[in-house]
This record gives structure tokens, C-alpha cells and sequence, in this order.
């Protein structure tokens, strides 16, 4: 059902608009406002596919808040992956003094992209406990379990009434670096009343419990001590945990490791600062010193887990890397994968594997595990918080309807169950939560330099060129009487074909453009129109491609 905009906002009303996530997992941003202020909570990036060639990043639908910056009263953090402070810089090149506030590490990771940008944030540390005042929202920050350290989840009260967000979470009962979800503030906002659960939906649709990350440590232990060459482990950059175990296994097997990959490099070594790593004496070496080891003393720590064209594993399965891998080297992908990737992964794992390296992943090893709550987790929370309305955030539709049947489950009538889309307009008031409207939210495409200038038709013209190729033609016509005095010349790229192919087609070009002369026909737009019907007919016929055809018409200055 198509949405309308939404009505004007009424006072003590507290309205919530996701900006990206819902639908999707990446580029996660929620506004909320009551009474002309406003509250951002996460500004996340989302991967590209195969199917949006030459796109960098895309971004939540920054345009929103474009002019509304004025009312902007902070920006909330809930914990350090790409998904949710990746868009950070791109939303303080638009107002460089928006204070945000986050854990320590959050922070720490934000600032060091920011200051890629040039960009010097005011920053406010909070952690779990801490309670905080941005014009009319109140904050309070609890402790959650995620699969990198200082997550929060942030309880939001207005005078609307209060909101929990999640972010991201488990409930890791054995967590590696002992840090809890908090369930003892869960049952305290619980017994409080809570108007609306914006619940990370991500493994709702998984039964059970998510399995413990110490179980990983053994089977990662197991691996390196078993491979006689070298071990390359391709990880998230920000999955401080994982790394952790990586370094743990790598000392025990009297093993060096070497970060590979500028965001890691620059990740761990933040990690490592701040506390959150701990790194034996002598047991990080750098690439550049790597030929001086034994390959069955050295892992190599890296990025391109998820197959990303430029990153490290994909170079190295391509042989375009310093990194050489062959018989006797194992490579383990210690992630999972994030939907719409896994053709670019298994593409890596069978470069790895042809190379003949042997290639450890979730598929065939117990070598990752999720950092999101799985489905009887979530009936845990829902049976402690009984809230009155339920927003399932962060997943693809499959993972929304689940959360959603989850709620519904443990009670929580199936109206106030809120499953929309991104751009969906939230209305709170009076313990009742209503979907009123809707407004426009695209994909905010970054390429290059270049943010929100590309668009769809751009993304669709690309996959053309790359598919099917480009054909141009070029004529020119005597302005007066519209017959050819030049050309038609025809030139194709990446079509396959010589160009005498055309050599058929050209005299029916020529008859089309006389036809159109004899009719009074003059103008270049037309004719060139009448250029693009004909050959793209005889392509389609002759040789079944569709590719992009570029007619160009010009007036002679000389007469015909």
C-alpha cells in the first residue's frame, strides 16, 4: 500500500523516521522528533552489489535532514561497525559542529574516519549506566553483548513517552570480554512501562540461541596449529573479538601476525590503544618483514571477507597481492555472510582453493558465530520489557516478519507490531505508536567524490555497458534540407564484433534518414531518434544483444 506524506506534526508527538535498515542490512539511521527538535540515532553505510557497478558506498537518505540541520540536537552512536558509523563523516560535512555521543570506542573508531575527512567532531563519551540530556530527549545507555566491544543500546525518553533501541545485540551468557547484556535494566524500564521496542531483528528468524564466541577459539587454535604453511584469517575490521582470538591461537602456536589492510591496521591498532586488544610483546610484526619468517610462523590477519573487489583477499585470490598463497596455506573466513555477498565470496573461495590453498569457513567449520540475538532471545526480552508497541529494525523483510511474529507471540497485539519500510513515518503518543505516512527515501549512492549524484538510470546505463556493450553512430545532416552529408559512422566497444558487421546495417540507417528528410524532418533530437529505432532493431534481430546505443547528430555548416 502506497503511503502519503505525512501530517504536520503535532506538539508532544514523538515522530520516528528510519532513514536506512529496515529492509536491508547496512546504512542503519533513524530521526526522531518531538516538538522541532531532533535526535539521530546511528549513520551506517550499506555494501554495493554486482548490480551497482562503481559504486563506493551507499548511504541513508541524507537529504531528510538537509534542511533541517538547524534542529539537529545530536547524534547518537550505539556501537563501531561500518553499518553504523560509516555515513558519520558524510553527515558532518553537512554540519561539522553536531555533537555525538557514544561509547569510547565507538568514538575512537568514528573519529579516526572523520579525520580522514578533515573533519574534527565534537565528541561526548558515555558508557552503560550513564544518563544524558539533549534538548527534549532524555538518554539513558545500557551495556549490550555484540561482536564488538562498548555496544549500547539507548533507552530514549520525551515526553511522549520511552523508547528502547538495541542496535545490535545478544545475550552472550559467556562473553569473552565478560560485558553482559544488561537484563537488570531491561526489566527495570520494563516494570517503568515501555511505549516502543526498536529490536534488531537480524537472526530473528533462527530458533534458539546464538552459540557462544569462546566456543570459536578452539576450532580457530586448531586450524593454524594444523597448517604446515602459512594461515591468512579474513575477518571484519572492526571484529575485535574475533582478532583477539586470532592473536590468542597465533602466540600459542609460536606464530607472528601481520595486519593486512588499512582499516584494519588502523582498527586494531585503536583496539589496541584503548585497551580493548590485548597484544603479547613482540607478536605483531609488519608486512614489509613477513620474507624474513617461515611460512608456518607467520598468520596474516586481513579484510575482504566478504569479497570485496579491492580488499586484501580478493587481491590475493586474484594473484594482484605481495601475499602468495599456495599448497600447504590455509585460509579461514571467520564471518559470516552478509546477504546479497555470496557470490563474490564463493568467487574468492574458488580462486583461494585453485591456487590450492585449503579454504576454512562457515560452510564447513564451526569458525564464526552471529553477533545478534537469535529468536529465543528475543522472546526473553519481549517477555521481560512487555511492550506496548514493537518496531523490528535492522534486517531484510524475512527477518522483520519474523521479529514481528515473535511479538505477537508473547502478546503484544498485532496492530502495534510497526513491519514498513524505510521512509516509513512513526507517530508516538499516548502509549500508542501509528504508521501516518511516508517519505521519500532513496539510496544515496557514493562514488568517488561524487555523493548522491548517481542515480538508478546511472546504475542501469552501467550494467548495459558492462553486459552488452555501447554502439555509437555518428552523422551529419544539411540543416535545410535534412539529407546526409557525412557518415553514418558506426563504432562498437565491448560488443564483441568487428565493426564490418554494421556494414549491412548502414544502408538501412541511410533509407531511414531520407525517409525522415522527405517528411519535413530536420531536427537533430529526431534524427537521431529515428537512428536508434533502426539499428536497435536490427541488433535485437540480427544478434539478440541490447546494448547502449549513442546516435549523435549534428548540423553541416556547409550546404548538402
Amino acid at each position: 500500500m502506497e503511503l502519503k506524506a505525512p501530517p504536520s506534526l503535532r506538539p508532544d508527538v514523538l515522530r520516528i523516521i528510519p532513514l536506512g535498515g529496515i529492509g536491508e542490512i547496512g546504512r542503519n539511521m533513524t530521526v526522531f522528533e518531538i516538538n522541532s527538535q531532533i535526535l539521530v540515532l546511528d549513520c551506517g553505510v550499506l555494501f554495493p552489489e554486482e548490480t551497482q557497478p562503481g559504486v563506493d558506498l551507499i548511504l541513508p537518505d541524507l537529504n531528510y535532514l538537509e534542511d533541517k540541520l538547524d534542529r539537529v540536537v545530536g547524534v547518537v552512536l550505539t556501537h563501531g561497525h561500518e553499518d553504523h558509523i560509516g555515513g558519520v563523516p558524510y553527515l558532518l560535512g553537512m554540519r561539522k559542529d553536531l555533537p555525538i555521543l557514544g561509547s569510547k570506542l565507538t568514538l575512537a573508531l568514528a573519529e579516526a574516519k572523520l579525520k580522514e575527512h578533515r573533519i574534527t567532531p565534537f565528541t561526548h563519551t558515555v558508557k552503560e549506566g550513564q544518563v544524558e540530556r539533549l534538548g527534549p530527549f532524555e538518554l539513558e545507555f545500557v551495556a549490550v553483548n555484540h561482536s564488538i566491544p562498548d555496544s549500547l543500546a539507548v533507552i530514549i525518553r520525551s515526553s511522549a513517552g520511552t523508547v528502547l533501541a538495541t542496535g545490535d545485540f545478544k545475550m552472550d551468557q559467556l562473553p569473552l570480554d565478560g560485558r553482559l547484556t544488561d537484563l537488570r535494566a531491561f526489566a527495570k524500564i520494563g516494570q517503568e512501562g515501555l511505549d516502543l521496542f526498536m529490536v534488531d531483528s537480524t537472526n530473528a528468524d533462527v530458533p534458539g540461541f546464538t552459540p557462544l564466541e569462546r566456543d570459536i577459539g578452539p576450532v580457530i587454535e586448531s586450524v593454524i596449529s594444523k597448517t604446515p604453511g602459512k594461515v591468512v584469517v579474513a575477518s571484519f575490521s572492526s571484529h575485535v573479538h574475533r582478532v583477539q582470538q586470532v592473536l590468542d591461537a597465533a602466540h600459542a602456536n609460536r606464530r607472528r601476525v601481520v595486519f593486512v589492510g588499512r582499516s584494519m591496521v588502523r582498527n586494531m591498532g585503536i583496539a589496541s590503544e584503548l585497551g580493548y586488544l590485548r597484544v603479547p610483546e613482540g607478536l605483531i610484526v609488519d608486512l614489509n618483514d613477513i620474507d624474513e619468517l617461515p611460512d608456518d610462523r607467520i598468520v596474516l590477519m586481513s579484510t575482504g571477507s566478504q569479497g570485496e573487489p579491492m580488499a586484501v583477499l580478493s587481491r590475493i585470490a586474484n594473484q594482484d597481492h605481495r601475499i602468495v598463497i599456495g599448497e600447504g596455506d590455509t585460509v579461514l573466513l571467520a564471518s559470516s555472510l552478509i546477504p546479497g555477498n555470496e557470490n563474490a565470496v564463493y568467487r574468492v573461495i574458488d580462486g583461494l582453493v585453485r591456487l590450492g590453498a585449503n579454504v576454512v569457513h562457515k560452510g564447513n567449520a564451526k569458525v564464526h558465530v552471529s553477533g545478534h540475538a537469535a529468536a529465543g532471545e528475543l522472546l526473553y526480552c519481549y517477555n521481560i520489557l512487555k511492550p506496548k508497541n514493537v518496531f523490528p529494525i535492522h534486517g531484510e523483510s524475512r527477518h522483520l516478519h519474523a521479529n514481528a511474529k515473535l511479538a505477537i507471540q508473547t502478546g503484544v497485539p498485532s496492530e502495534q507490531v510497526l513491519v514498513v519500510q524505510d521512509g516509513a513515518v512513526i507517530d508516538l503518543a499516548a502509549g500508542v505508536a501509528k504508521v501516518v505516512g511516508q517519505v521519500k527515501c532513496d539510496m544515496l549512492y557514493v562514488d568517488g567524490k561524487t555523493v548522491g549524484k548517481i542515480t538508478d538510470e546511472d546504475l542501469k546505463d552501467r550494467r548495459i555497458l558492462a553486459a552488452e556493450g555501447f554502439i555509437s553512430i555518428f552523422a551529419v545532416i544539411d540543416p535545410k534540407t535534412g539529407l546526409v552529408v557525412e557518415g553514418p559512422e558506426i563504432r562498437a566497444r565491448a560488443y564483441a564484433e568487428e565493426d564490418h558487421v554494421f556494414d549491412d546495417i548502414l544502408p538501412e540507417i541511410q533509407k531511414a534518414l531520407a525517409a525522415a528528410a522527405r517528411e519535413g524532418i530536420r531536427d537533430t533530437y529526431t534524427m537521431q531518434q529515428v537512428i536508434r529505432r533502426t539499428i536497435g532493431g536490427w541488433v535485437a534481430k540480427a544478434h539478440r544483444r541490447k546494448p547502449m546505443i549513442i546516435p549523435i547528430v549534428v548540423h553541416s555548416s556547409r550546404p548538402a
